[in-house]
């Protein structure tokens, strides 16, 4: 179980047992460590246990591209209302964040990556979640595989791929009655193409928004949204199959 050693700013991706060097002196972790146990390095410093939480995922999964943020995670879960025993059917994988929030939730996820080093790496980040027994990662584009995944049933789709159109064409035949699509995209016209394949199968309750957040600053001088980072993301449609 991969567990945190954080000590103010600092933070270690540790396995129970591994004995771990910095400059702070060398660590010996327990072989079973805990949540808030207090770990102490050979030169006396201190570390606190810390168990992975979705946004520990984001920040120390390894990377294979820009993964998808924690405020677009928010707003599939949110409007799909995935949860415990849903069947999730995921295209673009990439690093993986999103298949390892919903396998934490519960769900259980098949998911496609195209890549084959992006997939390895996937399987990775999900053993390292302990998610592995939730999430599939399966080398391969989707829509090679539209014909024998229809009448599965999903209960969401999920799509972050750049011919997400043409899966949404087949969304009636992939998700159960009720059942919901979320698809990410970067630029609007893209976008445009989701919406129209939803609107040409009959899909409902289609809605679209841009994802945009700013953190605040508060200092002396006063309070304003930061000039720092990056605001927008890209554009989240949801549709439903009556």
């Amino acid at each position: 179980m991969t567990v945190l050693l954080v000590r103010e700013d600092r933070e270690y991706l540790v396995e129970p047992g591994e004995t771990l060097e910095t400059d702070l002196g060398i660590i010996e972790v327990p072989d079973a460590p805990s949540a808030g146990d207090v770990v102490e390095s050979h030169l006396g410093e201190t570390f606190r246990v810390q168990a992975l939480r979705g946004p520990d995922l984001f920040e120390h999964f390894e990377r294979t591209g820009a993964p998808m943020m924690p405020r677009d995670i928010g707003l599939v879960i949110g409007h799909t209302g995935a949860s415990a025993g849903d069947r999730v059917l995921d295209a673009g994988t990439g690093t993986g964040v999103l298949a390892a929030y919903l396998g934490r939730l519960g769900a259980d996820v098949t998911t496609y990556e195209c890549d084959p080093d992006f997939a390895e790496v996937a399987r990775e980040n999900m053993a390292m979640a302990d998610v592995d027994e939730h999430v599939d990662v399966l080398t391969g584009d989707l829509t090679d595989q539209l014909d024998d995944l229809a009448g599965e049933g999903f209960d969401v789709l999920t799509l972050d791929t750049e011919d997400a159109a043409s899966v949404v064409e087949r969304a009636p035949t992939l998700l159960v009655r009720g059942g919901f699509l979320a698809v990410y995209s970067p630029f609007v016209e893209s976008t445009r193409d989701v919406v129209a394949a939803a609107r040409n199968v009959g899909l409902t309750d289609i809605e679209t928004f841009e994802t945009i957040q700013r953190e605040m600053d508060f200092d002396d001088r006063g309070s304003r949204p930061s000039t720092a980072g990056v605001g927008h993301t890209g554009y989240l449609t949801f549709a439903r199959r009556p």
